[in-house]
């Protein structure tokens, strides 16, 4: 399956949930009554009430202007708004060497990430190392060897229970050593509690900072199907580390893809790649026109 396929395919369930009732409740007339409809699809598909109210406002005002008539003119409108709001998002470009840390709650994804983007970035001939910084739970410095396996990257791991930044600092020595161009770094998404979970995230970007001398960024794995409390996790890890992307799973499993307006618009943190199957090939680099153009 192509990238276009497998795209339109994993917001198969997101374009249902939002195309489709535009195409109900577009009669040709851009009342009051149809933009109170269109507001109640939008906000109903994980859009968010702050960017909802930019597209709407902003559509009102252009619709008008273009004199809008026909249902295929009024979602080309549609598409162009909310493209903007996505490329709106700060989207820096990374630059190599570079190191990126993964966080985010257990159960989202994270690890099998890691693993898809070793993956993408080893077809693309980058020198790759993982490094296993989860060392609270056992199986995720066995799943992560897996992948590191799978790709035909190198990996840097420490026994269950190590110190994790001990284990980022001898990975970035190692990738350092080995003049890598890419070095991943997968983290707890558990500990006793959330205090700790944070300060133990705060701990290893400080080593990082410290040590670290090519391009850094922090990516948040969430889980599309969480819908509106991914901006809470969203929230949560940008106020202790500080979120430079957005990782989006499960995207093919759920009808709340619009959550990625909600981020973009309430935090400014672009997507940066999105989840689609469960293949190694499946989880495709964000673009807000080919998305956008696959749900309306």
């Amino acid at each position: 399956m192509g990238f276009f396929s497998k795209l339109f395919a994993g917001l198969k369930k997101t374009k249902e949930s939002i195309a489709n009732k535009i195409n109900s409740i577009f009669v040709g007339e851009l009342d009051d009554e149809f933009f109170e409809e269109l507001e109640y699809v939008l906000i109903s598909s994980d859009i968010g009430a702050d960017a909802t109210e930019e597209i709407i406002e902003e559509v009102k005002k252009l619709s008008k202007k273009q004199k809008v008539k026909t249902a295929d003119d009024f979602k080309a409108l549609l598409r162009s708004v909310m493209v903007q709001i996505l490329n709106d998002a700060n989207n820096d470009e990374i630059s190599f060497p570079a190191l990126i840390t993964f966080v985010g709650v257990n159960g989202v994804g994270k690890t099998t990430a890691i693993g898809k983007i070793a993956h993408k970035f080893k077809n693309e001939h980058k020198n790759v190392l993982m490094v296993a910084g989860d060392t609270f739970r056992a199986a995720a410095s066995d799943q992560l060897t897996e992948w590191a396996k799978r790709s035909g990257v190198r990996i840097v791991k420490y026994s269950e229970g190590a110190d994790p930044a001990a284990v980022v600092f001898d990975g970035i020595s190692s990738a350092q050593a080995k003049h890598d161009d890419v070095v991943l770094v997968d983290t707890a998404g558990r500990l006793q509690n959330k205090s700790n979970l944070m300060e133990e995230l705060k701990k290893i970007d400080r080593i990082i900072n410290q040590k670290w001398e090519g391009n850094h960024k922090n990516y948040l794995v969430i889980d599309a199907t969480t819908g509106q409390n991914a901006l809470s996790q969203v929230e949560t890890f940008n106020e202790f580390v500080g979120i430079d992307g957005i990782v989006l799973t499960k995207l093919d499993g759920t009808a709340k893809g619009g959550i990625v307006f909600a981020i973009a618009k309430q935090f400014g943190i672009p997507v940066k790649y999105v989840g689609v199957g469960e293949g190694i090939d499946d989880l495709l680099e964000f673009n807000a026109e080919e998305f956008v153009n696959g749900i309306i």
